[in-house]
This record gives C-alpha cells, sequence and structure tokens, in this order.
C-alpha cells in the first residue's frame, strides 16, 4: 500500500519515512506496557512502520541509483537491513541487561525516533 501510494503521489518518501519511524518508535513505546494490550499494540504498530519504511526507502534507493549500481546499492541496502535486524534486538537486550527489558525498548525507540525529529527540526528552523 505504501509503494502505490508513492507511485500515485498520495505520499512522499520523506513523508513516509518519517512517520514510519514516528509510528515504529511508538511501538516500541507501547511494548513497554505490560501486558497482553502492550504486546499487541506494540507488535501493530512496529509491523506498520515498517510496512511503511521498507518499500519507501528501498524505492527511494533504486529510484536514485544509476541502472549499472542497481544491483550493488539494493545489495547493499538488503545487508543494512539484515543488521538492523539484528542489531535492534542486541541493543535491547545489551541495555535490559543492565537495567531491564521496558529501558532496552526505550533504547531502541529513542534510537529510531532521533532522526526523524531532527529532520522535522532542519526543516522548520
Amino acid at each position: 500500500m505504501a509503494g502505490r501510494a508513492l507511485d500515485e503521489g498520495r505520499l512522499t518518501t520523506r513523508t513516509g519515512l518519517t512517520a514510519g519511524l514516528l509510528i515504529t518508535a511508538a511501538g516500541l513505546g507501547c511494548a513497554m506496557l505490560p501486558g497482553l494490550l502492550g504486546v499487541l499494540t506494540g507488535a501493530t504498530l512496529i509491523g506498520a512502520g515498517t510496512g511503511l519504511i521498507t518499500p519507501l526507502g528501498f524505492a527511494a534507493l533504486a529510484a536514485g541509483t544509476p541502472q549499472e549500481r542497481l544491483g550493488q546499492t539494493m545489495g547493499s541496502a538488503e545487508l543494512g537491513r539484515e543488521l538492523g535486524d539484528a542489531g535492534g534486538p542486541l541493543l535491547v537486550a545489551a541495555v535490559a541487561t543492565v537495567t531491564t527489558l521496558t529501558y532496552g525498548f526505550a533504547a531502541l525507540a529513542l534510537l529510531l525516533a532521533i532522526g526523524p525529529l531532527l529532520a522535522l527540526r532542519r526543516r522548520v528552523a
């Protein structure tokens, strides 16, 4: 749906990526809540945010890459995504080891929210 919205001009890459990162960060915030409601809300928001980030990010990379470098660029992007898939849980676990799981999720949420918040700040200034 995000890719279709981008193709139809109903969504820009900047808006979609910013929203996706903030939605994902909010999902991690919800995951800190106790009980089933926190887990389900967190999973839903994290999934929705990732559903925005992934296709829009890959489309932006593909659009800005010369044809002869497309395979190299997309391969590097996939490697980066895989490193994030491993690094996120490691960050959460490292922080949780020293504190609690709640603070581990908070650290990752903060990390995800910093980028779009800085971009919004630059845009306003």
